[in-house]
C-alpha cells in the first residue's frame, strides 16, 4: 500500500487544494498522512471537517520538513505501508499522477521516483531533474537537454526533491529515514535520494507523472524578494535558508567522492556567499 506523507505548517489553502487534487486521482490505491506541525491557522479543524479520511500526525511546531516527513513515514510504516510518497502541500497533482507513479513503480520495484513539475500558472515544465558532476560542481538541467518529444518515461538523475517522491520500503529498510539531525529542512531530500542512488537503488524522474507547483512561494524565493542583512544571514545560516552553509557541508561530506571534495566545498561556499544577490 502506498502512503502519501504531507508535512504542513499553516497555509491551509494550499493544503486544501493539494488534498482535493488527491481526491480526484484516477487510481485511489493510496492513503494520506498529513503531519500538522503546530499550525495556528485552523488547519487542524479544516482537516477534521473536510478530510476525515486523512490520517493526521501532530507536531509542536519544531519538526520542520525533515522531522515532519519522518514522523509521517513512521506512522505509515505502522499502518503497513510498502511504498512511501513525500509530497509538499503547495502542489496540485494531475488526475493520473498516482496511477503513473504506481505503474512506474510496478515496473521498477526498487527505484526511487520523482515527478515532472509544472508551473501552476502557465502549465510549462519547470523542473525535470538534473545530473550533478561532483568534480566541477556543475549541474545539467534535463529540461534544457531533452527535446519536447522526450518529455516522457523515466530519466536517470543524481537526486530528487521531496515534492512527489516515491520511495519503496526496501530503500527505507536499507538506508533508514531522512537525516533530520544534520539536515532539518533544506537538502534532506536531495541527500536522501543521493544516498539511495549510491546504495544501489535507481533514481529516476518520471516524466509521465506530473504535478503543478507555485515557484514564487518557495522559502528561498520569498527570502530573496526582500534582500536585507538579516535575510542574508538567514540564507547562509538559518534552518530555512536555501544557502545554509552547514547543510551544504553535511551534504558534501556524505555524497561527494573524496578526491573532488575540496573543490566541491570551496566552489559551493563561494556560490552561496554571492548567490543571494545574483538571483
Amino acid at each position: 500500500m502506498l502512503y502519501v506523507i504531507i508535512p504542513v505548517f499553516n497555509r491551509k489553502h494550499f493544503t486544501r487544494e493539494c488534498l482535493l487534487s488527491l481526491r480526484k486521482q484516477t487510481d485511489q490505491r493510496f492513503r494520506t498522512v498529513v503531519v500538522d506541525d503546530g499550525s495556528t491557522d485552523g488547519t487542524d479543524q479544516m482537516l477534521a471537517d473536510e478530510f476525515p479520511e486523512v490520517e493526521v500526525v501532530t507536531g509542536d511546531g519544531n519538526l520542520f520538513w525533515t522531522a515532519g516527513v519522518n514522523a509521517g513515514i513512521r506512522r505509515a510504516l505502522e499502518l503497513g505501508a510498502t511504498r512511501i510518497m513525500t509530497l509538499n502541500n503547495d502542489v496540485v497533482t494531475d488526475p493520473d499522477f498516482v496511477a503513473q507513479m504506481l505503474a512506474a513503480a510496478d515496473r521498477n520495484p526498487t527505484a526511487v521516483l520523482g515527478a515532472l513539475e509544472l508551473d501552476v500558472a502557465t502549465s510549462k515544465p519547470i523542473y525535470g531533474g538534473e545530473l550533478l558532476d561532483f568534480r566541477t560542481n556543475t549541474r545539467r538541467d534535463l529540461l534544457e537537454e531533452l527535446k519536447p518529444e522526450q518529455f516522457k518515461g523515466l530519466h536517470p538523475v543524481t537526486y530528487l526533491p521531496g515534492r512527489g517522491l516515491l520511495i519503496p520500503k526496501k530503500v527505507i529498510d536499507k538506508i533508514g529515514l531522512f537525516d533530520e539531525k544534520r539536515l532539518p529542512h533544506y537538502l534532506a531530500d536531495f541527500d536522501y535520494t543521493s544516498v539511495a542512488r549510491r546504495a544501489g537503488f535507481p533514481v529516476y524522474c518520471n516524466y509521465d507523472a506530473r504535478l503543478s507547483t507555485y515557484p514564487d512561494e518557495s522559502g528561498q524565493t520569498l527570502t530573496r524578494k526582500q534582500r536585507s542583512v538579516k535575510g542574508y544571514y538567514q540564507h547562509l545560516f538559518g534552518i530555512r535558508g536555501g544557502g545554509n552553509m552547514v547543510n551544504f557541508t553535511h551534504f558534501a561530506l556524505k555524497n561527494c567522492p573524496k578526491p573532488y571534495l575540496p573543490y566541491f566545498l570551496l566552489n559551493g561556499y563561494a556560490r552561496r556567499v554571492v548567490g543571494y544577490f545574483l538571483h
